[in-house]
């Protein structure tokens, strides 16, 4: 791409600073190697040019030449030195930022978790930090590392993600742009030697990189940033030219118990279902005589806990109810509140309470008169 077809970087980023916060922008790629930090530095050249004082945070270049050589001519912040276990881990040194406070920080690796002992677990909390102190993050990260992806790159990959970034922070982000690199291309750079080392190219072209698996992903990450485009637009539109909000036409319930099975692979399903028909979702609980927190173990509310946490990273939002009747409970919610759809898991009650009453999904749906009623089967292994 010649410099007269490359877009200008004002074009993504609004570089007028704020009184208040910075602004972010995210690149999402489908994989590693498909070229975000060589183009988070190329942009990082063009905005110094054009008079921006921008710092590079932390820039990982995996022993990448090509990507290496961008570095030179721009400020680098040093890394801070953390001693864990005998070894020595180097961190993006947080304070040293806000105390430089450049209009602009271009953090890589946005899905990484820092070393024991630093201010935040993870990098992108670091981000936030800067943001909210009112400098512009420029940052990366790949698609298998959004929160409500993870269980579907697993089923995809067999791959199990360990480091995830919620959806709640891309929603934030003002801009999301994507990398793009052929599946084809992709390999070859990795038989080149320009992803991995040498000694695990093999292994990553039989597994992870595997044609069809690098197909999906791209799929996923060029949809991922169609829908947060679609959702900014659609809350643009939702609040009127008097700055009321209109009504949404979807709206999503999920039921939470204490201690579903595979409550993790349910709350990713919805999150995503509700993303795709741009609707608001919640999760309920409802909290009986017989499951009060003082009732229940200790395992069973920590995943209680979990769960609310996890709806808050994926962007929904969470309600604690309290009721003898379950069904009877969230019905009224759902009535009361303009839910369009309920979401549930498949119970796995004892034989008897089914031929008895009836289990909690069936009677969801017998109950439910006009509002839709999913009844999701998450029966495979528990994610941990």
């Amino acid at each position: 791409m010649g410099d007269e077809e490359r877009p200008e970087p004002e074009s993504f980023l609004d570089l007028v600073p704020s009184r208040q916060k910075g602004r972010l922008k995210v690149y999402i790629g489908a994989a590693a190697g498909v070229g975000k930090t060589h183009q988070m530095l190329e942009e990082a050249h063009q905005l110094k040019q054009r008079g921006v004082d921008l710092v590079l945070g932390v820039i990982e270049t995996h022993g990448r030449a090509d990507t290496a050589a961008l570095i030179d001519g721009l400020e680098v912040i040093p890394l801070r030195e953390v001693a864990y276990r005998g070894i020595t881990l180097k961190e993006m040194d947080l304070d040293a930022l806000l105390a430089r406070k450049p209009e602009t920080a271009i953090v890589d690796e946005l899905a990484h978790s820092n070393a024991p002992g630093s201010r935040h677990p993870k990098r992108y909390q670091d981000v936030e930090e800067l943001v909210a102190g009112g400098i512009n993050v420029i940052t990366a990260v790949n698609v298998q590392h959004i929160e409500s992806l993870n269980s579907l790159i697993r089923d995809i990959t067999g791959v199990e993600v360990r480091e995830t970034v919620p959806d709640s922070f891309l929603a934030r982000a003002n801009e999301i742009v994507t990398v793009d690199l052929s599946a084809e291309e992709l390999r070859a750079r990795l038989r080149d030697g320009k992803i991995y080392p040498p000694a695990q190219i093999e292994q990553a072209l039989k597994s992870f990189f595997r044609p069809r698996n690098l197909a999906a992903l791209r799929e996923l990450a060029l949809h991922e940033v169609a829908r947060v485009i679609n959702r900014k637009r659609r809350d643009q539109v939702r609040l009127g030219g008097d700055g009321v909000p209109t009504p949404v036409a979807e709206r999503i319930m999920v039921c939470l118990s204490s201690n579903p099975p595979n409550s993790k692979k349910l709350l990713h399903k919805s999150a995503r279902l509700a993303n795709q028909v741009e609707a608001d979702w919640e999760a309920v609980y409802v909290e009986t005589p017989a499951e009060s927190v003082k009732k229940i173990s200790t395992r069973d509310f920590r995943a209680l806990l979990d769960n609310i946490e996890l709806v808050q990273r994926l962007g929904g939002d969470t309600v604690w109810l309290k009721s003898d009747n379950v069904v009877q409970a969230l019905l009224d919610y759902a009535r009361d509140n303009g839910v369009t759809k309920i979401i549930i898991g498949r119970t796995r009650e004892p034989l008897w309470k089914r031929w008895l009453r009836g289990s909690i999904p069936m009677r969801l749906v017998a109950g439910a008169r006009g509002i839709d009623v999913e009844v999701i089967d998450t029966d495979d292994e528990e994610e941990t």
